[in-house]
């Protein structure tokens, strides 16, 4: 047995009134997500441990049956290995964001969806103003980028900026964490020096991105954001944890999914044209997951553009989005799989957390998931949606427990 996971970040939802109290899964045409749901067996599935954010580097990792508690440093570091920075013992690293502020407040965390060619021109400048021994600004992918503070404290409070939108960012500015303010941690820095280091960059970066820190005449302007920060992960590979994957690969256009792939020891397949928007290569991604299947044993195909719909608010790409996901991913993966003669392949189908459109952030809450493969025997659910699954046979799962059924075909 193959298996193939598609996951569609944060497609979950809430009802919404507009589409008659039903949520963008029940509303939008999704019949390779339903054949999926009609054909196998589904569920529920808590990916959140307790006492985490719903952030998407904490879900995906739980979904693949890691234990948080044990593995967990933050998003900076899976940016690292993403885009192939080796930590060393003394880095912090953090996730930057190049934001965009109005009149004071968050208005959005991806700077206007900038290009990547776009992002690392500014990731240079910042460098040129900015960077110094022991501060460096690492181009990733779009708004998406890493800095890294050598001999860094990670014990300090920083803000998601899209758990923040319409929020006054000086109030978000980081803190050092309670007890931890002047404990140097080791050879490191304290957190109090760190998160006043920070709090400096963030706001001498306006001047530097925005021509002396005056924004253009819509009044937007640009800001770093760093958040996510931890020290250098130690994890197993998904082949020391379970026997059935000798080889396995990630396609993701999303620097911290690709860098949980690489700890867990998968290839990591770039995809032309793989944005992580409503404008991703969605026949790329299909097909480079097909022939992932033909050599390799376990497939991570992640899709992000949902949850960038969903963070800003817009209901009709949301449903655009999931549209697309299931005619243009989800069916002809099914129907290529259904024609194969070799090894079957065990598919599921997955959000890792809602992003809700009336929300505009990730919350905590149980998302559905489906199981298919030739042979399995259906439960009777005939649709994927967060309604529908709640009457499913695997019942309510948490966090790890969802691979180990999978693993279990």
């Amino acid at each position: 047995m193959k298996y193939l996971i598609i996951l569609g970040d944060g497609m979950a939802d809430h009802p919404i009134g507009r589409l008659g109290g039903k949520t963008p899964l029940q509303y939008a045409d999704t019949p390779g997500m339903d054949f999926i749901a009609r054909n196998g067996r589904t569920g529920r599935l808590a990916t959140i441990p307790e006492g985490f954010l719903p952030g998407s580097e904490v879900a995906n990792t739980a979904i693949l049956g890691y234990d948080l508690k044990k593995v967990y440093e933050g998003r900076g570091p899976l940016e690292a290995a993403s885009i192939g920075y080796d930590m060393d013992g003394d880095d912090l690293a953090l996730r930057c964001n190049i934001i965009t502020l109005n009149n004071g407040v968050i208005k959005n965390h991806h700077g206007g969806h900038m290009t990547t060619a776009q992002g690392d021109a500014l990731i240079k400048r910042l460098n040129e103003e900015l960077g110094r021994d022991g501060v460096k600004f690492h181009t990733g992918t779009q708004y998406r980028h890493l800095l890294i503070i050598n001999r860094g404290n990670k014990h300090i409070t920083c803000a998601p900026p899209h758990d923040h939108p319409n929020e006054q960012w000086k109030e978000l500015l980081v803190k050092p964490e309670a007890g931890w303010e002047d404990v140097a941690d080791g050879r490191r820095m304290t957190a109090r020096e760190t998160a006043d280091l920070l709090n400096d960059i963030i706001i001498k970066s306006q001047a530097v991105l925005n021509d002396g820190g005056q924004g253009g005449n819509d009044g937007n302007v640009l800001s770093v954001w760093p958040w996510g920060g931890g020290y250098r992960p130690a994890m197993k590979t998904l082949a020391e944890l379970y026997p059935q994957i000798k080889s396995g690969a990630v396609i993701s256009a999303v620097d911290l999914i690709k860098g949980i792939g690489r700890y867990a020891g998968l290839e990591v397949i770039n995809v032309e044209g793989a944005t992580g928007l409503a404008d991703t290569n969605y026949e790329g991604k299909t097909e480079a997951a097909i022939a992932a299947l033909k050599t390799s044993d376990f497939v991570f195909l992640h899709i992000e553009a949902s949850d960038e719909a969903g963070h800003d608010g817009d209901l009709e790409l949301k449903l655009k989005t999931i549209e697309n996901l299931d005619k243009r991913v989800v069916s002809p993966i099914c129907e290529e799989l259904r024609s194969w003669k070799g090894e079957p392949v065990s598919v599921a189908l997955l959000p890792d957390h809602p992003t809700p459109v009336e929300v505009r952030t990730h919350v905590d809450e149980p998302v559905p998931f489906a199981i298919w493969h030739k042979g399995i025997t259906p439960d009777g659910v005939q649709a994927f949606d967060e309604v529908s699954c709640v009457s499913g046979s695997y019942g309510m799962l948490r966090l790890g427990e969802f691979m180990r059924e999978f693993m279990k075909a």
